[in-house]
C-alpha cells in the first residue's frame, strides 16, 4: 500500500464535508485507484458515525475489496474500540472479500469472545473460511482459550462457541 498524504488529506476533506453524492463519488474513485494508507481507516470511522445510506456504500466497498495490501489496515481497524455494528461489518467484509485472513485468526477469535452475537457470528465465519490454513498448535490454543473464556454456559453465544470448537477440532 502506498503512502500518500495528499490523497489522504483530499479524502478526509470530502468525507468531512458530509455531502452524500461527493462521498459516494470519492468511495467509487477509491475502487479505481491504487490503495493508499489511511483510506480504510477513514471509511471505517465514517461508517461508525454515519447514517444507514452512507453505511451501505462503505459496506459495499469493504465487501468488494480485493487488494491484499489492505488486510493489515482492516485488521488495525477491527482491533479498535468501534461500536459492535462497525466491528460486525468489518468482520463480514473479511470473509466476503475473499482475501486470506488466516494469519489473523487470533484477532477474529478475540472479536468472537469479546463482542456481541452478530460480531461473533461473522468472526466464526472468517475463522471457518480459513480454518484449514491454521496450524494445529494454534487451533489447539484457540480451543483452550474458547473453553476458558466461557464465563457462563447459558450465554447466547454458547451454541456458536460449540460450533467454533468443532470447526477448530477438525
Amino acid at each position: 500500500m502506498k503512502r500518500s498524504d495528499k490523497q489522504l488529506k483530499e479524502l478526509e476533506s470530502v468525507l468531512g464535508k458530509g455531502k452524500l453524492s461527493q462521498i459516494e463519488k470519492a468511495i467509487g474513485d477509491l475502487r479505481d485507484e491504487e490503495a493508499f494508507e489511511g483510506a480504510i481507516g477513514l471509511l471505517i470511522a465514517l461508517y461508525d458515525s454515519s447514517d444507514n445510506n452512507l453505511r451501505k456504500v462503505i459496506e459495499c466497498f469493504m465487501n468488494d475489496m480485493k487488494d491484499p495490501d489492505g488486510r493489515e489496515e482492516v485488521i488495525t481497524e477491527i482491533r479498535k474500540p468501534w461500536n459492535n455494528a462497525t466491528i460486525t461489518m468489518i468482520a463480514s467484509s473479511c470473509w466476503q472479500s475473499g482475501l486470506d485472513y488466516s494469519a489473523y485468526s487470533g484477532d477474529f477469535l478475540k472479536v468472537f469472545i469479546e463482542r456481541d452475537y452478530a460480531a461473533a457470528l461473522e468472526s466464526l465465519t472468517v475463522i471457518e473460511e480459513f480454518a484449514h490454513e491454521i496450524e494445529s498448535i494454534v487451533k489447539s490454543d484457540m480451543i483452550k482459550l474458547l473453553k476458558s473464556s466461557s464465563a457462563s454456559p447459558h450465554t447466547e453465544k454458547t451454541t456458536l462457541t460449540r460450533e467454533l470448537i468443532a470447526i477448530l477440532s477438525r
